[in-house]
């Protein structure tokens, strides 16, 4: 395993793209709750949002590490990676677990840009993160399936071509466990809008087009069950390590961005006399920050090596999310105060990243979910829910 891989032509590359999309794009986008269609568009081009495609399908064959530092490059350049990683780690799972025909119609046209997959079907209104528990029934008739129900945090849904969904096959008291009877269905968005599927926006904190989804008798072909009907709960457990890893090191990237910007920011300003950057006040914040994040990018790419070289990494992915987290979030606080009332002025972009650097403990998975994960199956502690 090698844990130094750095891919700086990778990040060179994502830099020239970012540098055409600078703060004013971005903060019109956030104003009207837009969707960055024309970075998504050039990271396409690129070939960035194929980068975990194999070859063999048209896409760049790279490893995870490769595509946490695609992320990571288009968060530091001030830009935001959402929009991207998405279709990185729902392909995962067609790629896995998907049948030859599935693959070979669907994983070209994303890699060529024709088709995007950024829409995960998972948390519900009532069922929250036990995910076991979700209502969106599927029933099977011939050919199809039909399925009602609803989805809820579903981010851009509404500017996805097809959407990964998870529905409950077989009634939850007929399974001899919790995590059974669970599958997974790939739903043509372009086809499925209108008859039988509404997708309303929500309103939220930071600009993540995020949505909810209503389903009601909506019928999808049986071919497009990804595996086998009932395995559906493992099938998104196998992606989840993948989603965690990216989502810590693009969370590092916001991170290193808010703190170069408040290190600059505190070299500059000058109260009463002298650089702010001179009061310890502000000094020892910001340094904490720098520690935090570097700890946090090593075990990121602990994770990913391990990954990469086909070796468990739950613990591993489940700690890189966890402290890239709150090494992030406490380099946006440190940020923040830097800038005193400047940094809630919208010219510095310091608060529209202190409102995304805040999701990452939130979302995906909580940092509650990953303390339990670590107190049951690293520390061998009693499972508590």
């Amino acid at each position: 395993m090698r844990f130094d891989r750095d891919y700086p032509e990778l990040r060179d590359a994502v830099r020239r793209i970012c540098s055409d999309f600078t703060a004013p794009y971005w903060r019109e986008l956030d104003e009207r709750r837009g969707y960055p269609t024309a970075f998504v568009q050039a990271l396409t081009a690129a070939g960035f949002l194929g980068a975990l495609i194999p070859q063999e399908y048209g896409g760049s064959g790279l490893p995870l590490r490769a595509a946490a530092v695609i992320l990571e490059e288009i968060n530091a350049g001030g830009c935001v990676a959402s929009p991207a990683h998405a279709q990185m780690y729902i392909m995962g799972t067609v790629l896995r677990h998907g049948s030859a025909a599935q693959k070979a119609r669907y994983l070209p046209a994303i890699a060529r840009g024709e088709l995007r997959l950024q829409a995960f079907g998972v948390t519900e209104p009532t069922s929250g993160s036990d995910t076991t528990r979700i209502r969106t029934r599927a029933v099977r008739k011939g050919d199809h399936y039909v399925v009602n129900g609803q989805k809820l945090w579903t981010s851009r849904a509404l500017h996805s071509d097809l959407m990964l969904l998870l529905v409950r096959t077989t009634p939850l008291e007929q399974c001899a466990k919790k995590t059974q009877g669970l599958s997974t269905l790939l739903v043509d968005l372009r086809e499925a809008m209108g008859r039988g599927v509404e997708i309303r926006p929500v309103k939220t904190l930071l600009n993540h087009n995020t949505t909810e989804i209503f389903i009601e008798n909506l019928e999808v072909p049986a071919e497009n069950l990804i595996g086998e009907e009932g395995q559906g709960f493992r099938y998104i457990l196998d992606g989840m390590n993948a989603e965690r890893i990216l989502v810590a090191q693009e969370c590092i990237g916001d991170g290193r961005w808010l703190l170069d910007k408040a290190v600059a920011y505190a070299r500059e300003r000058e109260v009463f006399g002298r650089p702010i950057g001179q009061n310890q006040g502000i000094q020892f914040p910001l340094a904490r920050a720098h520690a935090e994040l570097e700890a946090a990018e090593l075990m990121a790419r602990k994770a990913a090596a391990l990954f990469d070289a086909h070796q468990p990494c739950g613990a591993e992915a489940n700690m890189a999310k966890l402290l890239a987290s709150e090494a992030t979030w406490k380099a946006a606080e440190a940020a923040l105060q830097t800038h005193g009332g400047f940094g809630f002025a919208q010219e510095y972009d310091i608060e529209r990243k202190w409102r995304e650097a805040r999701i990452y403990q939130t979302a995906p998975v909580s940092t509650n979910l990953i303390l339990s994960y670590l107190g049951e199956h690293v520390l061998g502690l009693p499972r508590s829910y």
